[in-house]
This record gives C-alpha cells, structure tokens and sequence, in this order.
C-alpha cells in the first residue's frame, strides 16, 4: 500500500493497515499529523479556550473575569502544535512498522509512485492529499502581505485591527478569537448570512452574537481591491474602506490535486475535489479519502473515510453513509448540527415538521451563569415519524449533539426519543424538549 498523505485520513488508513500485516509506504511532503494538529483544530482550539473561559467567568455571579496572560496563552498554543515539529509523529508511525517518506508524492502509473529519487510499487494507493486555503481573485492582493488560517494560529502577536474574509466556520471562529484577546475585527461575508449551509436560525443568532462583542459583521458584501497602507492594509469593500493591520483570508478551501499524476490512474478532479464512490474508491485499486474528496471538510469524516477505505481493502466492503455527520463551529457559544436542515429537508421532498426551544428550558443555564443565550432546534420526516437533523447554538453544543447524531444515524423513532430522559440538569435537556415539542 501507499498512501499520498499524512493527515488524519491517511495515517489512519496506514496504521489500521500495517496492523493487518500490510506493507505500507506513507508519504508526506510537509508534516506528518496533517493540517488538524498543527495548523487548525488543536491549536486553535488552544487560542479559542482562554478567551472563551475569560467570558464563561465574566458571566458567574462572584467571580471576576480574568485578562488572558498572551505569552502564556502562546507558549502552550505552541506546545499543543508541537512546535511545527514532526519528529515525534514521524518516529512513532516508523515504530509501527510505517515506512514513512518525507517527500511528496505522484502517481506515475497504475500501481506505481515516486518520491523523491524512491519508485514504489502498490497494490493499492490512498490519495490523501488534503486541501489548502482558496484563495479569491482580489484585486491587488498579490501586493500585500495577507494571512491564511496557517498564519492566523501561529500568530506571534495579536494585531490591533484585523479584516477577515469569509463568514464561515474558520472565519467566525479567528474573527471572535482576534477580538476577545483584542483587536478590531471587521467580518466579510460575500453570502446574505454567515454559516450559509446551516439553518438561517443559527445564522442570524451568530451573526447578533457577534456584533454585540463589537464585531463589525458586514453580510453580502465583497472585498473588491486590496492595496498596502503604511504596515497594514486597505481593503476596498463596496463603496467603503477598511484600514486594518491585518488582513486574514478564510473563504473556504481548494483540493491539492495538482502535480500528483491523477490522469495516469484516469482521475480527472472536479472543482471540489476527486470524486469517489460509496467505498472511497476513485479508480481501479485507487482510493480517496478526507478533505481531497470535497465531501465534507471534517477530521472526523477524513478519519471515517480512512476507516472506510481500508475495510474496503481488506476484503470487508464497508459503505459511507453521510446522512450523519456532526458540524461544530467552536464559538461561544459553540455551534453544533447534524443531518438536514428545514429548507434541505423539503429540497428533498420530506413533509417536515420542526420545532424550536429556547436556552430557559434548561435549568442548566441558571447555574452556568447569568444572561445566556441560546437556543436548540430539530427537523423531523413526519410521514416516517423520525429525526433527519438538529441544531443548538449554546454552551457545550459540541458535547451534547452527539445524543441527535446517533438518532438521525440510527434513524431511532421518535415516540422513542420522547420516552427517554436525559440528565437533569444538562443543556440535553433542550434535545429532548425540542423532540418533545415537535408535531410529528
């Protein structure tokens, strides 16, 4: 086996593989563990914590709220990235009995990779190459010196006033993160709402959260021209101009497929990304998983294809199923969903009944802190009687969805779900009245 790429797809597809007596070759042209351990998840989650516990105080009745210590808080930003150093990974992976090759990868022929000055020969070969941050045709942006979300978490200093492009996951998460530790942070949103893939409940929440932090959130707007100003930047949006230090690029993210010798195996890319069947399987004894596949932009959905893909190798013929696919954005409050919203559920030609409740149904809220805000939400197939998705926007969301994850999986009927209990007092709570309330 050969696998194109060290990221969460690729060395779980390579350790589940090697530890069923294959042969495995993992290559990785930047650093092993992927985008999630160094550049995104962890630590940006480690930057998002402090800030995030700073209000979590400011809001409980006899506590202060403390001042983020910044030296500190980046010392262990970078302990939990390791530093931008590998070697830790790379030598536990060869422990494992991985041949790990520090180079990148390219399929030459069916069955056939180089890298480097090495020729490999496989059976099979997992593309696993990931993505990188889109970057849009601004004018006058090669003249600048902008950030991309890699930059953003290995920021050395905060800046005074920061422009952030893109109002999706990354976008609000670096645009409240910037903020709280203090910047002046203007949020660009070309779409008519922020996090345009979820229900529009959850945007406008967000949306009205962030702009009561002091946020300038500006909806339907383009970032038309960029152009230096003195050590900062000029970013032309509509008939204004916003002066800021920095100028942060969050706009989504590209496939790397280029240069990896695709057309050789008969692969021609699409603009998401390599296509690929219910197995992860893109060509003959070629396979695709994690960001690459343009499917869903989640480790968790990389580590699950990876899983896929090496039952499918292994003689076990396993199917993706997407229909459940947990998406958090790590703001505060957090941001959780799963399955379909309202309006995709009716594109679907479901007969949907939904229900709504808000953060006071949970006495949760009242011994968390004073003046939360939240608010939870279901969508039902009321001919079948069971749940095809669910939102919350509270405390802890990212915890407690998993409950709705598993009944959209498992499809688990409703009249079950209104039977059950859930740990009183807990923000799940708020599951279980909105599965209650909904008429279906």
């Amino acid at each position: 086996m050969v696998v194109l790429g060290a990221g969460p797809g690729g060395r779980g597809a390579a350790s589940k593989l090697v530890a069923a007596g294959k042969s495995v070759a993992m290559l990785e042209g930047e650093l092993v563990g992927g985008e999630c351990p160094f550049w995104a998840c962890i630590p940006t989650k480690g930057l998002l914590r402090p800030v995030e516990a700073s209000e979590e105080a400011r809001r409980v009745p006899g506590l202060d709220a403390p001042d983020p210590r910044w030296a500190e808080v980046r010392e262990y930003r970078d302990y939990l990235n390791s530093g931008l150093d590998d070697s830790s990974k790379v030598e536990s992976y060869r422990d494992m009995g991985i041949d790990v090759i520090k180079d990148f990868g390219r399929i030459t022929a069916p069955g056939r990779v180089v890298a480097g000055d090495r020729e490999l020969e496989a059976g099979d070969i997992i593309v696993a190459t990931g993505t990188c941050a889109a970057i849009p045709p601004i004018d006058g942006l090669d003249g600048v010196d902008y950030w991309t979300s890699r930059e953003a978490s290995a920021l050395e200093e905060v800046p005074a006033s920061t422009v952030v492009l893109g109002g999706g996951p990354v976008g609000i998460e670096f645009a409240q993160m910037l903020s709280r530790y203090g910047s002046t942070v203007t949020l660009v949103e070309g779409a008519d709402r922020l996090l345009s893939r979820e229900a529009p409940e959850v945007s406008d929440f967000i949306a009205e959260v962030l702009r009561e932090e002091g946020i300038d959130v500006r909806l339907g707007a383009q970032a038309d021209a960029v152009e230096p100003d003195g050590d900062g930047v000029r970013v032309t949006v509509g008939s204004d101009e916003v002066n800021a230090e920095r100028l942060l690029i969050a706009v989504g993210r590209a496939p790397r497929v280029d240069d990896i010798g695709l057309d050789t195996v008969g692969i021609e890319p699409g603009e998401k990304g390599i296509e690929i069947d219910q197995y992860c399987q893109a060509a003959e004894r070629v396979y695709a998983v994690g960001d690459v596949t343009g499917i869903s932009t989640f480790t968790h959905v990389a580590a699950y294809q990876g899983w896929v893909a090496s039952e499918c190798i292994l003689g076990r013929g396993h199917a993706t199923d997407y229909k459940a696919v947990p998406r958090v954005v790590f703001s505060d409050p957090e941001i959780a969903a799963v399955g379909l919203s309202a309006d995709q559920a009716r594109e679907e030609g479901i007969d949907v009944a939904t229900a709504e409740v808000d953060i006071s149904k949970a006495d949760r809220a009242e011994t968390f802190g004073k003046g939360l805000k939240g608010k939870a939400g279901v969508v039902a197939d009321r001919e079948r009687g069971v749940l095809v998705g669910a939102w919350a926007v509270t405390p802890l969301a990212s915890e407690w969805i998993h409950a709705a994850v598993i009944a959209v999986k498992a499809e688990v009927p409703l009249d079950i779900l209104r039977d059950s209990m859930m740990q009183f007092p807990t923000f799940s709570e708020m599951f279980l009245a909105a599965v209650r309330a909904v008429d279906a």
